[in-house]
């Protein structure tokens, strides 16, 4: 178990933030950007299990991702290196399948082939629906700053972080889908709907 022994520091009061090999960097550096859009995805799927009413199965799977997502930003937090002296943390290959497999264990999949209005049916869906669009952009975040620092073992970034929120919001989708279900379904994205016909082009006189 992590302990934090103290809170108020004032070493950021600069704007810099440590990263997990003591060393500092802006708090607007592409990497803290990722980590930090990581933790607020953690903080979305703690509202959808808290305020949810979602069923216990998913609970559970959905209390092992915020532990995931810890290691996640743990990983993200800490450049690579080609012989660090304590290992740190890192997503490994055999992560990226484990919200697949939790998709595998949701009992009665809906359909995925569909844009969902999120809201108008069950509290949970539509937090869950919050977290993904967390997660996806936890995933824009980690991609961002791959492209800034690479994936080499000089400062780079485990680009299983990336892998792994690309394969969690798909999970989240799915879930918020799940929790429609047997509450009246989905309320799908119609393009256009709802908008009266356009009026007809009058001929020029």
């Amino acid at each position: 178990m992590v302990v934090l022994s103290r809170i108020y520091t004032r070493t950021g009061d600069d704007g810099t933030t440590a990263l997990g090999d003591f060393s500092r960097t802006s708090k607007t550096d592409p990497r803290l950007v990722a980590y930090a859009d990581v933790d607020e995805t953690g903080a979305a799927i703690g509202v959808a299990i808290t305020c949810g009413g979602l069923e216990e199965s998913v609970v559970t799977l959905l209390t092992r991702v915020q532990n995931d997502l810890f290691d996640v930003g743990a990983d993200l937090c800490t450049p690579l290196a080609a012989n660090p002296e304590h290992p740190p943390l890192r997503v490994q290959a055999a992560w990226v399948d484990e919200p697949g497999g939790g998709l595998r264990r949701v009992r009665r999949r809906p359909a995925d082939a569909a844009l969902v209005r999120a809201g108008r049916r069950h509290p949970g869906s539509a937090y869950l629906h919050v977290a993904r669009t967390v997660a996806r952009r936890a995933e824009r975040s980690t991609w961002a700053a791959l492209a800034a620092y690479g994936d080499g073992e000089d400062g780079g970034v485990n680009p299983l972080t990336a892998r792994y929120l690309n394969r969690l919001s798909d999970l989240l989708f799915v879930l918020g889908r799940y929790a429609n279900h047997g509450r009246g379904g989905d309320v799908l994205w119609q393009p256009g709907g709802g908008r009266e016909a356009r009026p007809e082009a009058q001929p020029e006189a």
